[in-house]
């Protein structure tokens, strides 16, 4: 761990931090859903660059996939007890996303290993019919003691 993530777990067990905004489903609401966190984050003192990008797929995915005429998608950071969540609620909870693996050839379809490789965890939850929520939480903790010092840990 190094002393950006070290005092960014103090600042996170020092008390919990929430920030919702809702943004229109178009690639321009995406590109500042992806601004806005990360200035939230950098304001919070929390390392933004993985967080930023976790954000920019999601908010694109809700804009993309999620989107249905006149609705909005939600964006919402949680960071509390070393750990940040990064939640994206959007109104097609009929549309699932869908880990595959993308041929050479093909333009999209990367998003969802590049969330995987930038988390330690991510997942769909169920809302209010018929919205859904896809998130993603990365942790600032230490590490346990006798802890191998490379590669990440957690469900991917």
């Amino acid at each position: 761990m190094n002393q950006e993530d070290a005092r960014a777990a103090a600042q996170l067990d020092a008390r919990a931090r929430d920030f919702s905004v809702l943004f229109s489903s178009t690639p321009r609401g995406a590109r500042l859903a992806r601004l806005l966190a990360a200035e939230q984050l950098r304001n919070w003192g929390l390392p933004w660059e993985a967080a930023a990008q976790i954000v920019a797929e999601l908010a694109a995915n809700a804009a993309t996939h999620g989107r249905l005429p006149g609705r909005s998608f939600r964006l919402a950071l949680h960071a509390a007890h070393g750990t940040l969540r990064i939640e994206v609620t959007d109104t097609r909870g009929d549309r699932l996303p869908v880990c595959r693996e993308p041929g050479a050839e093909d333009e999209g379809g990367r998003g969802l290993l590049l969330l995987a490789a930038l988390t330690d965890r991510w997942g769909v939850a169920d809302d209010r019919f018929p919205r859904k929520i896809v998130w993603a939480e990365l942790d600032f903790a230490a590490p346990e003691p006798g802890a191998p010092c490379f590669g990440r840990t957690g469900g991917h």
